[in-house]
């Protein structure tokens, strides 16, 4: 990994008006850059004299040749290495949040020799120094983008360390093993290799569980992160604004007695009961000769093509028609839970004529009642979360970097396997159980190139 000395500073909250602003400065020059600017409101309470994790009140100032111009009146705090965030000095100062004042602050920390870090920055830092490893790393991200509350949990979970201690010690599995291939083939004398490929294919089996649940459990990590994608679905006027509205516990979408109201998609972010859904309102699918309204059809067309679970509203107060028909027939080999809307009415369609033409979950509700929907919420949770979406604290992974890298991981344990069960030479073994070995570490940064770690942080905000 390439190494850092300089010193970089960022504007660490958001640049609309506030309270507080937090700039963050970390370096070998952090506490001297800052301490050339600050000017504490009590002798003997300069930066410099600070003992670590300590906080001083007094003023930013810029210095003209003639006089201290004050900037603004903050309180700094200090932190010094190795126990801050980078490991290395960390100066943050707090001073009021309007945009000009940070920015002139942050142009005094550039004239005296600090750099504007670049977007993760100081997480980069702490992966480089060695606070961090990249799965914990990118959790930090995964945290500020939380979205949900068990989404948080599982990434403080992996921000405690709990994926990098089980990839840890299956590594330290694979290459004890690999040591011991190494030895007995340079040393057959005091290490035998009897019937070790025997004990080596029991541990495999172990470790190919292990590796193929931590890739079995991405699914429910990409869900949690990103929420599940969510369709409302059905001919016009079925009740899917309503429907919308209800989820969403406000009047978002327009509803009216005039079918088709709806004509493009609407796209909302909400958390029932821990459960992150992107739910996504469409346009009434039917035939039709208009432009506009064939134009709305093809956009719910292709939002159902793209969607994690359909609800598929279905009018029970009118017969099923061939709007209906069509519908299902795009729905056999999909997601689907079926809501039997307008249940307070008398049912024309009943759950037997919907069964006849689609076999899913189908849930009575009323949108104008508001009923029924806790029976979806449950659905919900079986559905995608195993019937369990309260946080265990299990491990769950949430990047695709490291999806890929368990899977190539679990392909060369299979690999051994498969030299075993064919009766190939033992130093065989030890190539693939190398790459199993580097794929595991690739997860925790262990070896990983600096380019992927530069794409890595760049999504990162500023400020982190």
């Amino acid at each position: 990994m390439t190494a850092v000395t300089d010193t970089i500073a960022a504007i660490s909250t958001g640049m609309n008006q506030g309270g507080i602003g937090v700039i963050r400065v970390s370096g070998s020059e952090a506490v001297s850059i800052v301490d050339s600017l600050f000017v504490p409101k009590k002798k003997g309470k300069e930066i410099r004299n600070l003992d670590s994790y300590t906080a001083t009140y007094g003023n930013i100032v810029e210095n003209d040749g003639k006089e201290n111009k004050i900037i603004d009146e903050v309180i700094v705090l200090v932190m010094k290495a190795p126990c801050t965030y980078t490991r290395e000095d960390v100066v943050e100062i707090d001073c009021h949040g309007g945009a000009f004042v940070m920015q002139q602050i942050m142009k005094l920390l550039i004239k005296k020799g600090a750099r504007i870090a670049e977007p993760g920055e100081f997480t980069k830092r702490a992966f480089l120094n060695g606070r961090l490893d990249l799965s914990q790393a990118e959790s930090v991200m995964d945290l500020i983008s939380a979205k949900s509350e068990i989404a948080a949990k599982t990434a403080i979970s992996q921000l405690k360390g709990n994926l990098r201690y089980e990839i840890e010690n299956m590594r330290k599995e694979l290459i004890h093993h690999i040591a011991y291939i190494e030895s007995a083939l340079d040393d057959p004398e005091h290490y035998s290799l009897d019937r070790f490929s025997d004990t080596l294919d029991k541990i495999l089996v172990k470790k190919e569980k292990e590796i193929s649940h931590l890739i079995q459990t991405a699914e429910d990590g990409k869900l949690l992160k990103e929420g599940i994608r969510t369709v409302i679905s059905g001919k016009p006027n079925a009740g899917k604004s309503s429907i919308l509205n209800v989820l969403m516990g406000r009047e978002r979408a327009i509803v009216t007695e005039i079918a088709g109201t709806t004509r493009d998609t609407l796209e909302e972010f909400i958390c029932i009961k821990g459960i992150p859904l992107n739910i996504v309102d469409t346009a009434g699918i039917h035939n039709t000769e208009d432009v506009v309204e064939k134009i709305g059809v093809d956009k719910s067309l292709a939002a159902m093509e793209e969607a994690d679970l359909i609800l598929y509203i279905v009018d029970s107060s009118i017969p099923l028609d061939k709007n209906d028909y069509q519908i299902m027939d795009k729905l056999q080999d999909r997601q689907v839970i079926v809501l039997q809307n307008k249940s307070d009415l008398k049912n024309v369609t009943t759950q037997s004529d919907i069964l006849k033409h689609l076999n899913k979950k189908i849930i009575p509700i009323s949108a104008k009642e508001q009923t029924g929907f806790e029976e979806l919420y449950e659905e919900l949770k079986n559905m995608f979360f195993h019937g369990e979406v309260s946080y265990n604290d299990e491990i769950c992974i949430t990047s695709m970097r490291q999806k890929e890298a368990l899977e190539q991981a679990l392909a060369s344990v299979r690999m051994v396997r498969k030299s075993i069960a064919d009766g190939m030479p033992e130093d065989f073994y030890s190539i693939d159980l190398m790459a199993a070995y580097e794929r595991l570490g690739y997860i925790i940064g262990e070896a990983v190139e600096d380019d992927l770690v530069d794409t890595i942080f760049r999504e990162f905000c500023m400020g982190k």
